[in-house]
């Protein structure tokens, strides 16, 4: 028996640490947490404790497939290692010869959120000039709309929120999601803090709070400006510190000084006496802290949301404090340690720029290209489009396509697999070694490969290295080892220590209080209130509330919310496997008591849910999560779930609009009508 050390490589904030028994036959029978993980501390979510089953799943891709069938049919024949490449090869180099790099399309997301696996396959197509993705589906947005207040999206340890005495979850189910923070929380309210959530939708975390307030969904900008209202009318901005470390305060009390709670209050949805009071207590209980996630960037105004929300820490002067402030990700502070161009190897271009693809706009790309070529070959890594992108049926037209050459690289035939050409075998976690730097806590974790890789997979790095060489690749870089690059990648940890304990520690301010003294990274040198970056932009200067262009209509009269509410599954993972979907409630469409009787619907009857993109048929689920104009339709559940390998899922309804900026996409401004099936 032998015990091997990894982290967690999920797209989650937490990067547990795990370790992983290893019987004498080389075989993994237990893996559990690894108690010395300073944050994790030895427990781990219900998804990771079943891992081993997706290991060792009967579902597993073990060998290169070929499609011997139409697109989308699910068939195909295995085939040997050096007949897939030698396809993949010659359809790439006819398909440059004829069209240029920039019809090829690596598509890569977090699937495996690993440095190795998401970022080691940049050599090679920097080195062909393949196209690029721009945007992203996940955190883009709120990095940017944080640095345009802040310079940086540097802010507290989510762990010191246990020093804080009010403290706001706004947008984010720390439970369900981010469930490692959570005793820090309960240790702050144990010494008698108050946690309030702000969620458009009632979540675990929202029913473990001591106050929960329930916007309607994208209106939570008018409600964070009636908030300034009420602090600058009732004097509560910490006037020495915004006059030291902020820009444009002036500007932004006037601007604020009609957004009264009244104004809000009919904006929102909410109590207008409760605006007035979450105010006063956010200003008055020192220290408070916000802390969200990336949730509310899913709207069209989300970098907006981001760029308010870090204006009201900075007028109360909360950054003073040990526990007051912003959390958000600390990815901006371990990514201190990371040499992204030592690793991405982005001078493997040459002076080159290949053509952007905005990555959430998929289906826009696969079905009315955008300038230049056409795409010819998609490559799909650690990504699952066809229930993870918005505009999904505009996405499965485009991957429907005959003259597009598709590869998969995955661990099981995912919906999106069944319309690849060719499925490469993908390791899992415990087959590569890779490291994994936090966005929720200040750890860096590695992870030793713990079994030999089953049948014939082969990890993202690997796996690149074997394109490489097909297709005739020469550059030296293109065929590093993994430990090469990951001394590379992270140029100043001890790499030796690292692989020994598991993990190491990132750079933080030794008084915790990362802002106290002001200095932030802005053109001004300071907090900027008022941004006249933004307005060289043509993007308003101070935080404004501006409806989506998408919204609850006489046609599409609900807004469509579509959470993650899983425990057993994350994103487009698990929720095939009989350890995990099965034991969830099953797909259903969320509305409450009062909208369900005005449509004559009872639960467990089948409504429709449709708008001008898709429809689905689910049942009816009567709750108090949402309130009156909102329904909810869980998102992550796989076409087979939703009645057939062709059926629509919740990404068929949601639009691929893009942000104010940063290059996300508003999923969560969508519009639907709903009647009975």
């Amino acid at each position: 028996m032998r015990l091997v050390l990894g982290t967690c490589h999920h797209d989650c904030p937490d990067s547990c640490g795990w370790q992983v028994t290893v019987d004498d036959d080389g075989r993994a029978i237990q893996l559990r947490g690894n108690p010395e993980h300073p944050y994790s501390a030895g427990e781990l979510c219900p998804k990771v404790n079943r891992y081993l089953g997706r290991v060792y799943s009967d579902e597993r891709v073990l060998h290169p497939l070929r499609r011997v069938g139409a697109k989308g049919e699910g068939r195909f024949e295995q085939i040997t290692w050096n007949d897939a490449l030698t396809e993949i090869a010659e359809r790439f180099h006819t398909i440059i010869d004829t069209h240029g790099a920039e019809a090829i399309l690596p598509y890569v997301s977090a699937g495996n959120q690993s440095l190795l696996a998401l970022m080691f396959g940049d050599r090679l197509w920097h080195h062909l000039g393949a196209s690029r993705l721009t945007g992203g589906l996940c955190g883009l947005v709120a990095g940017a709309g944080t640095a345009t207040t802040m310079g940086t999206g540097k802010g507290m340890d989510p762990s010191d929120l246990r020093h804080s005495r009010f403290i706001v979850l706004w947008g984010t189910n720390t439970r369900l999601t981010n469930r490692h923070l959570w005793p820090f929380i309960e240790e702050a309210r144990d010494s008698g803090a108050t946690v309030v959530v702000i969620d458009p939708i009632r979540t675990a975390t929202a029913e473990a709070a001591d106050w929960f307030l329930q916007p309607r969904p994208g209106t939570d900008v008018a409600l964070m400006l009636a908030m300034m209202h009420v602090l600058v009318r009732d004097g509560l901005v910490d006037r020495e510190w915004v006059d030291a470390h902020t820009v444009g305060f002036d500007d932004l009390a006037a601007h604020v000084a009609d957004w009264t709670p009244a104004r809000a209050a009919a904006i929102t949805g909410l109590d207008e006496g409760d605006i007035e009071t979450l105010a006063r207590r956010f200003g008055t209980e020192a220290p408070a802290a916000i802390r969200t996630l990336v949730g509310a960037e899913h709207h069209e105004h989300g970098a907006m949301f981001f760029r308010t929300l870090t204006c009201l820490p900075a007028l109360i002067g909360a950054w003073r404090h040990l526990g007051g402030g912003y959390a958000r990700s600390v990815s901006t502070w371990t990514n201190d340690v990371f040499d992204f161009a030592a690793l991405a190897r982005p001078d493997l271009l040459a002076g080159r720029s290949p053509r952007g693809v905005a990555m959430p706009q998929l289906g826009r790309a696969l079905t009315d290209p955008p300038l230049g070529p056409p795409l010819h070959a998609v490559v799909m890594i650690g990504v699952n489009p066809l229930v993870s992108v918005p505009e999904r049926e505009r996405v499965r037209a485009g991957l429907s396509r005959d003259d597009l050459f598709t590869v998969v690289h995955d661990q099981f035939v995912t919906d999106t697999a069944r319309d690849a050409d060719i499925v490469l075998p993908a390791t899992t976690q415990i087959e590569a070694v890779d490291a994994v730097t936090s966005w929720g806590s200040l750890h860096v974790g590695w992870n030793h490969a713990a079994i030999e890789p089953l049948g014939e997979a082969v990890s993202n790095s690997e796996l690149h290295r074997r394109l490489a060489r097909a297709l005739g690749c020469t550059e030296p870089a293109l065929f590093d080892d993994d430990l090469t690059a990951l001394r590379a990648a992270l140029p100043t940890l001890d790499l030796d220590a690292l692989q020994r304990d598991g993990f190491a520690d990132t750079p933080f301010p030794a008084d915790r209080r990362p802002w106290a003294d002001g200095g932030f990274p802005t053109p001004s040198g300071k907090l900027e209130l008022r941004s006249d970056a933004l307005a060289a932009l043509g993007a308003p200067a101070l935080p404004t509330y501006t409806p989506p262009t998408e919204a609850p209509s006489a046609e599409f009269p609900f807004a469509l919310l579509t959470p993650k509410q899983q425990m057993r599954f994350l994103n487009s993972s698990y929720s095939h496997l009989p350890q995990h979907g099965p034991l969830e409630p099953a797909p259903a469409l969320e509305v409450c008591a009062d909208d369900a009787a005005a449509l004559g619907l009872a639960d467990g009857d089948r409504a429709r849910v449709w708008n001008h993109r898709a429809e689905l048929d689910l049942p009816v689920r009567i709750t108090n999560r949402v309130r009156p104009g909102v329904v909810a339709v869980p998102w992550g559940w796989w076409a087979r779930h939703h009645g057939g390998p062709d059926a629509p899922v919740a990404n068929s309804l949601t639009s691929d609009a893009a942000t104010d900026w940063g290059g996300g996409v508003a999923f969560w401004d969508t519009a639907v009508a709903v009647a009975r099936a």
